[in-house]
């Protein structure tokens, strides 16, 4: 747990949970991993009877592999553990320091933690610590910032599992996803300004590229790709772009169905026709680097713009820990806490 601000009384905690990773990047790890992740129905909404001879016998027998290769390319050697750990780490970190620093006039000390959905750390054992410190009221801050029943509800219901088996259980609030705040999107611009001043190139045109999800959920209900289009519509009000520079891009999807479109993929692989010699990606629905930015964007669609013709290639970083970064988690914070701080 990242140190409490030094306020007597009744507590509060605070828990900043991103999507997850596994521990290390050999077959048996990674196979955990993708078993647990996979193993959710939120996550996968196929029916258990259809989906679990896939699971089982195909796609954790041979995904792992391909998977672990990919987290080998992008592995934070220094602290053996993917970046995804390491930036969520150093955000809990910042925004502890932030709450220390910030001259709050509260009278309950806040606790910081940090989890992932699936993997280590888990939500359970934060929750825990946090009832074990004292902590009446727990915040908890899914790092997404378009709202999906893949990944916010899911947090959503790893933590009242949690709970549910607690006898002593904290008040708790859950951060509502933040896809329209006027600071989350100021800060993706100002982000991408700084890169872009900073490139030896000008891009003929920028993809914003979001994780996808099937086809189906959005039939099903899920807001997801309104937000996403809200975000990209405010993105390019925000930069002043015209439509043809700016485009808005799907990745990620997985087995044969039919995703969010347009796939990320395919209009990589297709800009160099239509003559787009130098490109940039930035990736607003990820808070922070992981193996979908670092090693599907800059390794993988690089090499398909690159093959295809394409000359330059330049990825955005997340906000990841950054003044931005932190700007963005700190205003959600405070948001949520008002009415308790």
């Amino acid at each position: 747990m990242v140190a409490a601000s030094s306020h007597a009384g009744g507590k509060i905690g605070v828990l900043l949970v991103n999507l997850g990773t596994p521990e290390a990047t050999d077959y048996w790890s990674v196979r955990r991993y993708l078993k647990e992740f996979l193993s959710d129905r939120r996550v996968i909404e196929t029916p258990r009877l259809l989906w679990w001879p896939i699971l089982n016998l195909v796609i954790l027998t041979l995904r792992p592999t391909r998977s672990g290769k990919a987290y080998r390319s992008i592995w934070n050697r220094a602290r053996n553990e993917s970046p995804l750990k390491t930036i969520t780490r150093a955000q809990a970190e910042k925004l502890s320091a932030w709450i220390e620093g910030s001259g709050l006039e509260t009278k309950v000390a806040i606790h910081v933690d940090w989890a992932m959905r699936y993997g280590k750390p888990a939500i359970a054992p934060a929750l825990i610590r946090f009832v074990e410190a004292g902590c009446e009221r727990v915040l908890v801050v899914p790092l997404y910032p378009q709202y999906a029943a893949a990944t916010t509800a899911s947090v959503g219901d790893a933590v009242f599992a949690a709970l549910a088996r607690l006898r002593v259980q904290p008040a708790l609030r859950i951060a509502a996803p933040y896809w329209a705040e006027p600071v989350y999107i100021e800060a993706l611009a100002a982000s991408l300004r700084k890169f872009l001043d900073r490139l030896d190139f000008v891009p003929d045109a920028i993809l914003a590229s979001f994780h996808g999800i099937p086809q189906s959920y959005v039939d099903r209900g899920d807001p997801y790709p309104r937000h996403c289009e809200e975000t990209f519509r405010l993105l390019q009000t925000a930069l002043g772009s015209d439509e043809k520079k700016l485009r808005m891009t799907y990745q990620s999807r997985f087995g044969r169905a039919k995703w969010l479109e347009p796939y990320t993929d395919a209009t990589v692989r297709a800009l160099p026709r239509e003559g787009c010699r130098n490109l940039v990606i930035i990736t607003p629905g990820f808070s922070a680097d992981c193996v979908e930015t670092l090693e599907e964007i800059d390794v993988e669609n690089r090499h398909f713009f690159l093959e295809g013709g394409g000359k330059n290639f330049a990825t955005v970083p997340c906000l990841n820990d950054s003044a931005e970064g932190m700007a963005v988690i700190s205003d959600i914070v405070m948001r949520e806490l008002k009415g308790w701080v």
